[in-house]
């Protein structure tokens, strides 16, 4: 049943997923309850991401026996030793301890495609002055000069900006929302992004752990900003706001997006709720995964307090005012959320929800990147 189910079948996925999960619980490994990648045993972690996985252990001979156990249960497994390159992103631990996340293969690959040649580098991935829209009234993108597969260019920004590159987060989702009728300014637009990788193609993420910060998150929202009357019949969803939210775990950047909001909000103060709310729903299982991590006596980076809580940065009043009154807190007591009021010009995540100047965005970027 799974050799029928791997190639092309609908189930495929699912039948891979429990002949997998069987095999791992056969030899003892829990499934955690908060992330269904994740999986327990004693003192070994193993994360998964498809048919590739991390093993965590106290030593490396602990490991080497759980990989022969998986391997003698009928799991065709490959030991490729510790993770220096892991689907497709460099792992670099330097000397200060500094952990770092590149992909410059990915990089020159999608400079390659779009062959810009010796155009000059930009030193942001977005035009800050540019909105980008349907263009219905524009050619269209295979009418253009543009010698590269849009689509293809697209998928590969978006998997660099999920794994390593968040600073592109915004200017990718930008133009991947128009990949079934590109134009030629989303096609200009996918230039100007390449334009700036060849610019910072030596940056990554960076992890430099400050065991004194706990959880932080950071969270913006623009309001209807690329809303306008002209071309609001092309493309209605430029009446719906975005959100945009970073979250940090030891000062580390560890979870970040940039979403459309699923409604239309009728004011600021309801875009920039709403954004909280959806930023939340990232912090509160990632709070109790490391709860959990911490109640199996596993090692973690912030031990102090024993109850975790977050500090959620908002600079909309509103927003903070709707947020504090008790009446409209969820049911959830044992989570403690902490929420404080910050400036716009010191909010990082307003660099995932709109293009900034250069000086601001830079600025922003160091965060975002831990760099």
């Amino acid at each position: 049943m799974l050799l029928s189910n791997l190639y092309g079948q609908k189930k495929a996925g699912c039948v891979w997923n429990s002949y997998l999960v069987e095999k791992l619980c056969s030899i003892g490994f829990q499934p955690s309850l908060i992330d269904e990648c994740i999986f327990f045993r004693d003192d070994v972690i193993f994360i998964v991401y498809v048919d590739d996985g991390i093993f965590l252990g106290p030593n490396d001979q602990s490991l080497t026996n759980v990989i022969w156990e998986i391997s003698a249960a009928g799991l065709d497994i490959e030991d490729q030793g510790h993770p220096a390159d892991y689907i497709g992103v460099m792992i670099t631990k330097h000397s200060n301890g500094c952990i770092e996340f590149t992909q410059r293969a990915l990089i020159d690959a999608i400079i390659n495609d779009v062959n810009i040649g010796n155009a000059y580098a930009k030193p942001v991935p977005a035009k800050a002055t540019q909105q980008l829209h349907a263009f219905k009234d524009s050619l269209q993108f295979d009418e253009c000069d543009f010698n590269f597969n849009y689509r293809s260019v697209t998928g590969k920004l978006n998997y660099l900006t999920q794994t390593s590159l968040s600073d592109l987060l915004f200017a990718t989702h930008q133009v991947a929302k128009y990949s079934s009728d590109p134009r030629n300014e989303h096609g200009e637009a996918i230039v100007y992004i390449v334009q700036y990788l060849k610019k910072t193609r030596h940056l990554g993420l960076k992890f430099r752990p400050n065991q004194s910060k706990g959880f932080e998150c950071y969270c913006d929202a623009d309001f209807a900003e690329n809303w306008n009357k002209d071309f609001d019949q092309h493309d209605p969803s430029t009446a719906k706001s975005r959100s945009g939210w970073v979250i940090f775990y030891a000062r580390c950047p560890i979870i970040w997006a940039s979403k459309l909001q699923s409604q239309v909000a009728l004011s600021t103060n309801k875009a920039e709720y709403i954004a909280m709310s959806m930023a939340l729903r990232d912090v509160i299982p990632t709070m109790e995964l490391m709860t959990k991590l911490r109640e199996r006596n596993f090692k973690v980076i912030c031990t102090q307090p024993q109850v975790y809580y977050c500090k959620v940065f908002e600079d909309n009043l509103g927003a903070l005012e709707l947020a504090r009154l008790l009446k409209l807190r969820p049911r959830t007591k044992h989570i403690n959320i902490k929420i404080l009021s910050i400036s716009t010009d010191d909010q990082i995540a307003d660099a995932l929800t709109k293009p900034l100047a250069q000086n601001t965005f830079c600025r922003h970027r160091k965060y975002l990147c831990g760099a």
